[in-house]
């Protein structure tokens, strides 16, 4: 098939979703022509024909988003199998929804006086009415994938003219020929054998529970060390923090990074107290490496459907309580049976995550499309 792919970064240094459309259509370009129309990548995949797309400022993200819907659909209106769409635009055949719902995030769960206050809000502003506005059309459309069961019933709840066709597949990881020692990973950070070495990785510094993680890394033993990887928008805020707490020394911000093995094989301990993650691909990956994983329950975390605690993950209830979250760091770095029992099963039911069987259905998804379309 011809596919065209609709993603405005499409690049693995940003997050889960953006690593979550790379890896797609890597899968996918094995067996079929792959378009993609983006703003910005770094041109990970070879056997891609890329497209570049106008870009507005950032701080018009509402009018960028109308910009990118109305050239890719102007691009892709023809002469494609399959329009497969990983954002907000109206038109496409097969969408993928990869984070809550807009009306969730705008009107949560408000009533009576504070809910038409939020309306009253909406209606004045063009972001929030465009937002609205481009997912009730995406709704509509034949197709829908939800990266989680948990997405996929908020979706549910919120809409009653939800598309005929959606289904739920969740991201994959692509498994190692062998994973890479742990000593030479260290060595690479400039860790010794000994250290203990906490990881945070995300891009949402401030939704992803670093704020929590590092009052938490105030209360454990001064030797303890936590390698922070991402961009965020405000590191000036976490780096004061930092300072603030007196972590200057134990806390070390490492950025974007292409390739995670490297921190995932270093790490002690992955600890991912989100306060909103639609599936959580960062557990995934330290599954899959042999990494323990410390990461909130749900509804934080969506993955988390799919894990039992203290099987193949730790998890905390309250994202928010630096106290709970100290008290699990620290049972966990110190409790060996249970790290070993994470490290067992956690990596084993990782490998029932792949991306060529995500690939694979995904490709049943778009016949089904296609042949509705013909009909």
């Amino acid at each position: 098939m011809k596919i065209a792919v609709l993603t405005r970064n499409f690049s693995s240094l940003f997050g889960g979703a953006e690593r979550y459309s790379v890896s797609l259509a890597n899968e996918l370009s094995k067996r079929h022509e792959i378009h993609v129309y983006c703003q910005e990548t770094n041109y990970p995949i070879k056997d891609i024909t890329y497209h570049s797309v106008l870009r507005i400022p950032h701080r018009l993200r509402w009018l960028n988003q109308l910009l990118f819907s109305l050239i890719t659909w102007f691009h892709t209106r023809n002469n494609f199998d399959i329009v497969h769409s990983h954002e907000h635009v109206w038109h496409g055949d097969v969408h993928t929804m990869h984070v809550r719902s807009v009306r969730t995030s705008i009107f949560k769960n408000y009533q009576g006086f504070k809910k038409v206050l939020c309306w009253l809000n909406v209606l004045t502003s063009p972001r929030h009415l465009t937002y609205l506005w481009l997912e009730s059309t995406r709704m509509r459309k034949y197709g829908l994938v939800f990266v989680s069961n948990q997405l996929s019933i908020e979706f549910s709840s919120r809409y009653t003219n939800i598309a005929r066709h959606h289904s739920v597949i969740p991201p994959g990881v692509f498994f190692p020929l062998a994973l890479r020692k742990r000593e030479e990973c260290r060595h690479q950070l400039n860790l010794s054998n000994d250290q203990i070495f906490l990881l945070f990785v995300a891009n949402d510094f401030e939704r992803k529970g670093l704020h929590t993680l590092l009052v938490a890394m105030g209360k454990l033993q001064p030797s303890i060390m936590l390698g922070v990887v991402g961009h965020s928008n405000k590191l000036p805020i976490f780096e004061k923090q930092v300072h603030k707490l007196g972590l200057t020394n134990r806390v070390k911000f490492y950025g974007q990074q292409e390739d995670l093995s490297v921190f995932y094989r270093a790490a002690d301990l992955l600890v991912h107290p989100t306060l909103e993650d639609s599936f959580g691909l960062v557990v995934l990956e330290a599954m899959v490496q042999k990494l323990p994983v410390l990461v909130s329950s749900s509804p934080y975390c969506g993955f988390i459907q799919n894990l039992k605690d203290e099987i193949h993950v730790k998890t905390i209830q309250d994202p928010r309580d630096s106290d709970q979250l100290y008290k699990l760091i620290h049972r966990v770095l110190n409790d060996l049976p249970l790290r070993n029992t994470l490290i067992e099963n956690g990596s084993k039911i990782a490998l029932s995550f792949s991306w060529e069987e995500a690939a694979l259905r995904y490709e049943n998804v778009f016949r089904q499309i296609a042949k509705t379309s013909a009909t």
